[in-house]
C-alpha cells in the first residue's frame, strides 16, 4: 500500500469517516446515562466546554500530524519526531494507539454483538416482557454471545480488508447517513410517544446544585473518549485527507457532529424514560433493560426497538472500523502483510481476546484479573483508562512542545490569532486536564 496515493474522495468523506470513528456506543448509550446520573443540563454544559478545551485541540493535532506525514500512527510519530529533531521514542504513541485499538475492539465487539442480537429480540416483542430476565438470558449463554461477537468481528474485518476507498470510504458513506436518518426517526418517536418537554428541560436547563467534582471528571472523560482520541484512529484517517482540506474547519465539523449525535440520543431516550416513570440515572442498564421494557409497551414498539438497536449497531460498526484500521495500515504500509491478511489476523487476535470478555458475563463472572475487576473491566481499564489518556496526553505534549512550530503553522494555516489560540490550549490546557482525567480515575 502506498499511503502517498490514498486520498479520500471529497471533503465530506473524511468528515464522515472521522465522525463515524467518534460516534459510537459512547454517544448513544454512554452519554444519556452519564447525563442522567450527573444532573442533566449542568453536565451537558460542562461536557460542551470540555469538547472545546480538551477534545478539539487534540483532534486538530492528530489530524495535522496524519495529514502531514501520511502514514500509520507509528510511522507518523517517527517521521514527525525526526523532522523536529526529537527522539524516535515518540513513535511509542503510535504503538500504544495500535494496541489500544485491538484491545478495545475485543470487548467492544462483544457489546456490539449484544446490540445486534437485540435487534431481533426487539423485532420479536409481543406484549410485556421481563427485560431483566431477557438480558440475563442473553448474557448467561457463552455460545449466544460468541455467535454475535463473531458476526460483528467478521463484518469489521471484511470492511477493512476491502481497502480504504472500496471498504472504509464506501461503508461510511452508507452508514453515517443511515445513522442520522435513524436518529431523527427515534427523536420523532420520542416527540410523539414521550414527555419531550420534560426531557428538553432536563437536558438543557442546568442545575448546578447537582454538580460535584465527579460531574467535571465524568464530563471531561466523556468529551475525551467520545471523540476517539488517543488511539491513532483520527491520525490515521487524517493521513488520507486531501492536501488542500482545511484542518480547523474539518475538526470543528467532526466535533460538532459527534456532539449533535450525543444530544439527539438524549432527546431520543429521555422523553420515553420520563413518560414511563423510569429514573434517568438508571446507569448502563438504561438501554438493554429499561428501554426494552418500554418498547414492549409502545405502539409498534417492536419496530421502534428494532430500529433503535440497529442504530446502536451502526454506530458501533462505524467505530470498530477505526479501531482496526491503524494496525492494518501499519502492516500494509510496511509490506509486512497484505491488507486482507492483516485485517484477518488482527481481527482474529481481537476476537480471541474478546472470548475473555464474553465469558466475564457468565463462566468467568467470579474471576478477577486486575484488582477486583473481571476480564472485560480489566481490558477496559488497560485501554480506555490507561492507554488512551496517555496517548492523548503525549500527543498534546508532542504537538505543543516538541513539534517544530513552523511545521504546525504551515499545516494548520489560518490566522495568527487562531494558531496562537490552538497553541495555548494544546500546551497549557488540554494536557493538564487529560492528566487530571488519568489521575483522578484511579482515586
Amino acid at each position: 500500500m502506498n499511503k502517498e496515493t490514498l486520498t479520500w474522495v471529497g471533503k465530506w468523506t473524511f468528515i464522515l469517516a472521522a465522525a463515524g470513528s467518534a460516534v459510537g456506543l459512547g454517544n448513544i448509550w454512554g452519554f444519556p446515562y452519564k447525563a442522567g446520573t450527573n444532573g442533566g443540563g449542568a453536565f451537558v454544559l460542562i461536557y460542551l466546554g470540555c469538547i472545546l478545551i480538551i477534545g478539539l485541540p487534540i483532534m486538530i493535532s492528530e489530524i495535522m500530524l496524519g495529514k502531514r506525514y501520511r502514514g500509520s500512527p507509528v510511522s507518523t510519530m517517527k517521521d514527525a519526531a525526526t523532522e523536529s529533531a526529537s527522539s524516535s521514542n515518540w513513535q511509542a504513541i503510535g504503538w500504544g494507539g495500535l494496541i489500544a485499538g485491538v484491545v478495545i475492539l475485543s470487548f467492544y465487539s462483544v457489546l456490539a454483538g449484544i446490540c445486534l442480537n437485540y435487534i431481533f429480540i426487539s423485532l420479536g416483542l409481543e406484549g410485556e416482557i421481563d427485560s431483566i430476565a431477557k438480558f440475563q438470558q442473553v448474557t448467561s449463554s457463552p455460545l449466544q454471545l460468541l455467535l454475535w461477537h463473531t458476526i460483528f468481528i467478521l463484518i469489521t474485518a471484511w470492511i477493512i480488508a476491502a481497502g480504504v476507498i472500496s471498504g472504509i470510504e464506501r461503508m461510511v458513506k452508507l452508514l453515517m447517513p443511515m445513522l442520522f436518518i435513524l436518529m431523527i426517526i427515534m427523536v420523532v418517536n420520542a416527540f410523539i410517544n414521550g414527555n419531550f418537554s420534560q426531557a428538553f428541560s432536563f437536558l438543557f436547563s442546568p442545575d448546578f446544585s447537582a454538580v460535584t467534582a465527579n460531574t467535571y471528571l465524568s464530563a471531561m472523560g466523556q468529551a475525551f473518549f467520545s471523540l476517539s482520541l488517543g488511539m491513532g484512529a483520527i491520525m490515521c484517517y487524517g493521513a488520507y485527507m486531501s492536501p488542500d482540506q482545511e484542518i480547523y474547519e474539518s475538526s470543528a465539523i467532526v466535533a460538532g457532529l459527534d456532539t449533535l449525535i450525543a444530544m439527539l440520543a438524549g432527546l431520543a431516550i429521555f422523553p420515553i424514560i420520563f413518560a414511563y416513570g423510569v429514573e434517568p440515572n438508571s446507569g448502563p442498564g438504561l438501554v438493554f433493560i429499561s428501554l426494552l421494557s418500554i418498547f414492549a409497551d409502545l405502539p409498534f414498539g417492536n419496530i421502534i426497538g428494532g430500529l433503535f438497536f440497529l442504530l446502536l449497531s451502526i454506530a458501533a460498526l462505524s467505530s470498530s472500523i477505526s479501531l482496526l484500521e491503524p494496525s492494518v495500515a501499519f502492516f500494509a504500509e510496511k509490506n509486512i502483510l497484505s491488507r486482507p491478511i492483516a485485517s484477518s489476523m488482527l481481527a482474529g487476535i481481537a476476537w480471541f481476546i474478546g472470548l475473555g470478555s464474553l465469558l466475564s458475563f457468565n463462566v468467568w463472572s467470579e474471576y478477577t484479573f486486575i484488582g477486583s475487576r473481571n476480564f472485560l473491566d480489566s481490558m477496559d481499564l488497560l485501554a480506555n483508562q490507561f492507554l488512551l489518556p496517555l496517548g492523548g496526553l503525549f500527543v498534546a505534549i508532542f504537538a505543543g512542545w516538541k513539534l517544530n512550530p513552523s511545521i504546525a503553522k504551515a499545516e494548520l494555516g489560518g490566522s495568527e490569532f487562531v494558531f496562537r489560540l490552538w497553541q495555548f490550549f494544546i500546551r497549557f490546557i488540554s494536557p493538564v486536564l487529560v492528566f487530571g482525567i488519568f489521575i483522578f480515575q484511579f482515586i
